[in-house]
């Protein structure tokens, strides 16, 4: 299985709106806005981080990871935990995962990372490529 690949890191994004947020160009309202279905999906799948929230700085963070890919199916666009994507990475050949950090005392949530995992392309195949 090859190890996560195609990573984008969006801390330098999240700095800038936490710039804007505290010097008032952006209100509370516009990054705390986590809905309720990420904050269920911090509550059930999420793995709790050590990092204070930027925001409130009562909370710690969560990370949600949703995944995504063509081959997922219906499975796509769910919010997995951390110790299900090894599984995943050996069963599909590729599916993007997004990373979301969540406070869910205050709502702050930011897109903190974007990879790939799967066994790529030109690796032995599984029940899912026999089936194409």
């Amino acid at each position: 299985m090859r190890t996560q690949r195609q990573v984008v890191d969006y801390s330098l994004q999240k700095r800038a709106t936490l710039r804007a947020l505290f010097s008032g160009r952006i209100g509370t309202y516009e990054a705390c806005d986590a809905s309720p279905y990420l904050l269920n999906a911090a509550r059930f799948h999420g793995e709790r981080t050590e990092a204070q929230c930027p925001v409130c700085r009562r909370e710690p963070l969560w990370h949600v990871h949703y995944i995504y890919g063509d081959e997922l199916k219906q499975s796509a666009g769910q919010a997995r935990r951390k110790a299900e994507l090894t599984t995943l990475a050996q069963t599909y050949r590729e599916f993007n995962v997004y990373v979301v950090e969540v406070c869910r005392g205050c709502g702050w949530n930011h897109l903190a990372e974007q990879f790939l995992l799967g066994r790529g392309v030109g690796d032995p195949g599984t029940r899912h490529e026999a089936a194409e």
